[in-house]
């Protein structure tokens, strides 16, 4: 029987790399799928890993229909055993109905992938739709880890090197690399304490460089 997966994590935790994995199991035992992506880091219809792989896929926008999507594509003479689905938080709850019923009515495997919650720590309106509905939910093992070293539970957004728990929702940026100069927009993962008292990587750093006061005034 078919069934929609979900696979979740923070940012670092390997989901695209995951996703690409999965595809290239199926493909190679002859099964044939489809590559969907939305708003990935590297540009517009293209699922990539931070380890270097990318893969062509189809670019999911705000008004496209999985449902009519698989129907034309298997009236016209197409096969289609399973979907791949990247960056599933950006999905919209009604998209996210439409892989249920590929999966129920179609019998077609749907394999999720996305983070839950955005830089505020509130549910995507995907993501909380495919804890409903998802057959399988499956936390990713490889635990992305805070700047402290404990594991990271939250994506924090920084806009020029200072956080930020206000915006747009959807901003496209990349982990900001260590030792570079901050990223207009970037993020970072952050255990739960770090994120809640705003204290990036970057800000630990300055306040531990900062001259302790003098004991007297």
């Amino acid at each position: 029987m078919a069934e929609l997966h979900f696979f979740t994590g923070t940012m670092d935790s390997g989901k695209s790399t995951l996703a690409l994995q999965t595809n290239h199991n199926h493909a190679a035992r002859g099964r044939v799928g489809r590559i969907f992506t939305s708003h990935d880091r590297a540009g517009e219809a293209v699922l990539s890993s931070r380890l270097g792989l990318t893969h062509d896929a189809l670019e999911v926008p705000p008004d496209f229909d999985f449902w009519q999507y698989v129907v034309s594509t298997l009236t016209a003479g197409g096969r289609i055993d399973y979907l791949i689905c990247d960056e599933a938080q950006f999905y919209s709850a009604a998209q996210i109905d439409q892989l249920a019923k590929v999966v129920d009515e179609l019998q077609i495997d749907v394999f999720a992938f996305g983070i839950l919650t955005d830089f505020r720590s509130m549910l995507f309106p995907g993501s909380a739709r495919l804890v409903e509905l998802a057959d399988r939910m499956n936390v990713l093992q490889v635990e992305a880890l805070c700047w402290c070293g404990k594991r990271a539970t939250h994506n924090a957004r920084t806009e020029n090197g200072v956080m930020v728990v206000e915006g747009e929702v959807v901003v496209v940026g990349d982990v900001d690399a260590v030792d570079e100069p901050p990223a207009e927009v970037a993020y970072e993962v952050l255990c739960r304490q770090h994120h809640r008292r705003r204290l990036t990587a970057a800000r630990a750093k300055a306040v531990s460089l900062a001259p302790e006061p003098l004991p007297f005034g």
